[in-house]
């Protein structure tokens, strides 16, 4: 039995943190990544399992528990059920060098959502995880010990990947960086094959805004120093520092997030808000600014469709640190069409 889940056992009664194995911590091992939301219903169902997570046994939580979360107050029966989708279809691959053998397995063996109670407010959420994650867990001998508070505030999918990544190497003696080449950026990050094919898409609209909200909400401060061949960008060197203080970290995480984007930029006139979830933008003076700073005369309802569309297919929150450089972006590439 390996050491990961000892360390588990030790903080199963501190739900401040959570111990993921390295081998899930580390994106590369992971393939079909999921999205925002799905990444912190795993993060929690692993921190609810704790030590037991190798255990072939039945895990549960009521949804009153998950709605308790910063981060996961609005879900119900509806939201919940393709998140499991998507933690169903998660692969897990793992290369054991010693043994020479690769396995290629699953994270979910089963979800159950018992609505029994739905009409009294609450649900019961039950799952089991699948062998390969089981015995990925049961062999582990290096972990990452993750904030449960910095994992449920950050704003995308890419932030959440990079973060328990970079969280795995964080106490390996003596390693303060470690390079990437861009196919395995991509992959720690988990952007799918043709989606911000560009390096200079890949850094402005997942790398760079990943790196900003980690060392904005966590215990971490990341730089990324990307290596040429030429002219062409070949790897990233990423590296990282522990805080001495966090306690601005930690002030971030209890403020409210509206303002976290003016506070990184240092502006006090830019307020963070989350783009429109449903209609057009019609009545919305921000984003008809916007719109129009852009140059774009494309159709306010259309226009808001088509970029929730764009944010969907990317996993970026609508409340992303950057989402109004990304939608005057958007428009202006359609006002060019």
């Amino acid at each position: 039995m390996g050491k990961t889940l000892d360390v588990a056992r030790d903080r199963a009664f501190d739900q401040t943190k959570t111990v993921l194995p390295a081998e899930v911590a580390r994106g590369t091992y992971m393939q079909n990544a999921p999205s925002l939301q799905a990444l912190k219903l795993m993060h929690l169902m692993i921190g609810t399992a704790g030590g037991r997570m190798a255990d072939e046994v039945q895990h549960q939580i009521r949804l009153s528990d998950i709605r308790k979360i910063d981060g996961m107050r609005n879900h119900d029966r509806a939201s919940l059920t393709p998140l499991f989708g998507e933690l169903a279809a998660v692969v897990l691959t793992h290369d054991d060098p010693e043994k020479m053998v690769v396995t290629i397995g699953g994270l979910l063996d089963e979800a159950k959502i018992d609505y029994r109670d739905e009409v009294g407010g609450d649900l019961l959420v039950s799952w089991w995880f699948r062998r390969t994650f089981r015995s990925m867990a049961a062999e582990s001998n290096h972990w990452a010990i993750l904030d449960r508070q910095t994992v449920f505030h950050l704003g995308s999918k890419y932030s959440v990947l990079l973060f328990q990544h970079i969280s795995s190497l964080v106490k390996l003696d003596r390693i303060e960086a470690k390079t990437f080449t861009v196919p395995e950026l991509r992959a720690v990050l988990g952007v799918t094959a043709g989606k911000l094919d560009r390096f200079a898409n890949l850094k402005a609209w997942a790398l760079s805004p990943a790196i900003a909200e980690i060392n904005q909400l966590s215990r971490l401060t990341l730089t990324a120093t990307p290596n040429k061949i030429g002219r062409t960008v070949a790897s990233v060197t990423i590296g990282w520092q522990v805080k001495d203080d966090p306690t601005p970290a930690k002030r971030e995480l209890q403020g409210h997030s509206a303002g976290r984007k003016a506070r990184r930029d240092g502006s006090v006139e830019a307020v963070a808000v989350a783009f429109p979830i449903t209609g057009g933008i019609a009545y919305s003076e921000r984003w008809l600014d916007i719109k129009q700073t852009a140059g774009c005369n494309a159709d306010n309802q259309k226009i808001a469709s088509d970029f929730r569309r764009f944010l969907a297919d990317r996993d970026i929150a609508r409340d992303a640190m950057n989402i109004e450089q990304l939608f005057e972006d958007f428009c202006r590439k359609i006002g060019k069409i």
